[in-house]
């Protein structure tokens, strides 16, 4: 009978990893791909759909440009997984059984039980909600004045609320529309975590771009009018009147997994994966923001999407050769630099093997477009990465 391998999800890993399973394959399995969307999103650039949402089309790829017609596509939701069965649960379909497993799910946005948070904040994982803050952000404009802009807030000051919160800044200045953006980040600085340069390359940018900034106290609370930043016993939390809200501060597991049962961090509900990709279930493997894939003692490898790319190149062969009882390629996360944009301008950091440290420009700017392009060009076609090309 023939193997049956299934792959959950659609983004960055799990077409990376449909892509490399074809490649490798040789017709002694069946390959199924199950996603809520018929389409794979280009997530890092998400946010550019929040300014002009006519880029929408240039970075959402459909699944049957990237699957080989050999390749089954389902979509449906998945509402769980059963190891015991080795089956799939859907929202709408049947169930459908699995020889070996790769979830691939992504992640949800993380509210860390603020109160209020969830109920009045936007989030940005999909391309309705890119669509969605766009249209906020125009009606908020429309209603106000030079006299009484509209506040436009966005929280945490990651990846993408930096990008977001660029974007914003554009299409205020490219209407001329009252507009005031904050970003608010809960830590001492704007992108938390990293090179001290390179934050200061993106202060700079973000604040030559008009957004406002506020580092060093947490968002506490929300309502339909106010975010309520910072306070304790002795003193007031800073409140912050606003229009549209935006959420980008963190990520947790997927709902969908709770029940699996596969090792899972208490916290996230995100699965824990060897290097090889294998969870606690042998025949489940799990790769992206859905997975912490270890990388050492206490270490696991970043949720982004660069390390979803190179992951998905393994995890996809894996998938084949635990099918053929062959043993399994190991995967080391190797970070090849940072590249941000803040609106038209762009930041690169750490990119090998180029000499200057972190430096902006056209250099960079085109940079994070040639990442983008070839990322398209890979899972779909030259064409359609330079179409792209523009609006990157």
């Amino acid at each position: 009978m023939t193997s049956q391998v299934v792959v959950l999800g659609s983004g960055y890993a799990g077409a990376g990893a449909v892509t490399r399973f074809e490649e490798v394959a040789d017709g002694s399995a069946e390959l199924t791909w199950i996603s809520e969307h018929d389409y794979h999103l280009v997530l890092h650039e998400a946010h550019r759909v929040v300014r002009d949402t006519s880029v929408a089309s240039k970075i959402s790829i459909p699944v049957d440009e990237i699957k080989s017609p050999e390749t089954t596509f389902r979509q449906d939701r998945v509402t769980g997984v059963d190891v015991d069965e080795r089956e799939v649960h859907l929202e709408d379909g049947e169930p459908v059984p699995y020889d070996y497993l790769l979830v691939a799910l992504g992640s949800r946005t993380a509210f860390y039980g603020i109160e209020g948070l969830k109920e009045h904040s936007h989030t940005l994982k999909s391309l309705d909600d890119a669509r969605e803050i766009h249209s906020d952000v125009a009606d908020a404009a429309a209603d106000a004045t030079r006299t009484d802009p509209a506040q436009v807030v966005v929280g945490g000051a990651g990846l993408s609320g930096i990008q977001s919160a660029g974007e914003i800044a554009e299409y205020r200045d490219e209407h001329r529309a009252p507009i005031d953006v904050t970003l608010v980040e809960g830590l001492d600085e704007v992108f938390p975590g990293n090179d001290p340069e390179l934050q200061g390359a993106l202060r700079k940018r973000l604040e030559a771009a008009g957004v406002d900034i506020m580092c060093g106290e947490f968002v506490s609370k929300v309502d339909e009018d106010t975010i309520y930043v910072g306070g304790s016993e002795e003193e007031d939390p800073t409140e912050l009147d606003y229009d549209v809200f935006l959420w980008t501060g963190g990520i947790t597991g997927q709902d969908e997994l709770a029940d699996a049962a596969v090792d899972k961090d208490d916290r996230s509900n995100r699965v824990y994966a060897d290097r090889d990709f294998r969870t606690s279930d042998e025949r489940v493997f799990a790769i992206g923001d859905s997975a912490l894939i270890e990388q050492g003692p206490e270490e696991f490898a970043p949720p982004t999407a660069q390390a979803a790319w190179q992951a998905a190149e393994v995890a996809g062969e894996n998938l084949f050769r635990a099918d053929k009882g062959q043993s399994l390629r190991t995967w080391t996360y190797d970070d090849k630099g940072t590249l941000v944009s803040v609106g038209d301008e762009a930041v690169a950091h750490g990119v090998d093997p180029l000499p200057i440290n972190t430096f902006g420009g056209v250099g960079a700017k085109l940079l994070k477009k040639a990442v983008a392009a070839r990322w398209i060009a890979d899972v779909s076609s030259v064409g359609r990465a330079i179409d792209a090309w523009s609006d990157m």
